[in-house]
């Protein structure tokens, strides 16, 4: 990493560290301090921790795929994670699923959607690497699959049990049960460091698979591995606050330019860094100065659906 990039990845930190001071301790009163310092530490961890697995994921996955607009959202993700919602509430009532304890529903909901990408990834990429395309197309039309039999569900859901199924069809970062952060850090942490060990070798991936190999990498293995990791990051995340499509996109976009290198060693904390900023600085926005008025998730969407538009209109499609 050159000295240009290693000043960004500072700048970024001393911001993110800002922004935390400021969201901890920004009209703290006289009354019990120590209670909403660990309500505030608490929120804070989740945004850090939904914006590192977002942003490392899609830098990861755009690597495979080859290209910057797509997002690991296209895979179905969001709509596996809708999908097994709907069924728990149709099967055991909107009371049954409230009551659900929350461990081991995670962790459940992070096993599911980890073995069905991995059953996906394997089955066809075990046949050559080269199927990467015919793997997305069949993550897209899974997604729409996933979608239809969501909607069949919540159509013959009583009313209540439905808005229970919309309540959580959507991400928010203000409902995350504080219980879930440790699971959820630990997996991620470890998920961003085995991927920033594989920096090298995910220069050497970008560079396409005939060059690839010819420079001896086992592309089809490292393909593999790189798609597991995917798929684990981003079920941690839904898992954790809901779907969030676009963000990654915002994410990936920024980190390609502001660090101005195709290196993954600095590409991966840039994307984790500026996902944790604009997270806790976009919350602190609308939460302490805008009174609740917008809802961050929302913005998030409709801005990285802007963005993906711009990138089509630009034709930046690598």
């Amino acid at each position: 990493m050159d000295k240009r990039g290693a000043l960004m990845l500072a700048g970024m930190g001393l911001a993110l560290a800002a922004l935390s001071a400021l969201w901890m301790f920004q009209g703290l009163g006289g009354g019990n301090r120590a209670f909403v310092l660990h309500l505030r530490g608490a929120k804070l961890a989740a945004l850090v921790i939904v914006a590192t697995a977002i942003g490392v994921a899609t830098i990861l996955f755009q690597t495979v795929a080859a290209n910057r607009v797509l997002t690991p959202s296209i895979m179905g993700f969001d709509a596996l994670y809708v999908l097994l919602q709907t069924a728990l509430v149709a099967v055991l009532g909107g009371a049954g699923y409230v009551g659900l304890p929350a461990g081991a529903k995670f962790l459940a909901e992070i096993a599911v959607m980890s073995a069905l990408a991995s059953l996906l990834f394997g089955t066809l990429l075990l046949r050559g690497a080269r199927d990467v395309p015919r793997m997305i197309l069949t993550g897209v039309i899974l997604g729409v699959l996933f979608r239809s039999v969501s909607g069949f569900l919540g159509r013959v859901l009583d009313p209540n049990e439905f808005a229970v199924v919309q309540a959580v069809s959507f991400a928010s970062f203000n409902r995350v049960d504080t219980g879930l952060l440790p699971v959820a850090a630990g997996v991620t942490l470890l998920g961003a460091i085995l991927a920033w060990r594989l920096s090298a070798r995910l220069d050497v991936l970008a560079l396409g698979r005939d060059p690839a190999l010819s420079l001896g990498l086992r592309h089809q293995a490292v393909v593999l591995g790189v798609l597991a990791l995917v798929a684990v990051l981003v079920s941690v995340s839904t898992a954790l606050v809901g779907p969030v499509a676009f963000f990654g996109l915002i994410v990936a976009g920024l980190a390609h330019g502001l660090m101005r290198t195709a290196r993954h060693a600095a590409l991966l904390p840039a994307a984790a860094l500026s996902g944790a900023i604009l997270l806790v600085g976009g919350q602190w926005l609308f939460e302490r100065q805008l009174g609740q008025a917008a809802t961050l998730s929302v913005v998030v969407e409709f801005a990285g659906g802007l963005f993906f538009l711009y990138l089509l209109l630009k034709g930046r499609i690598r």
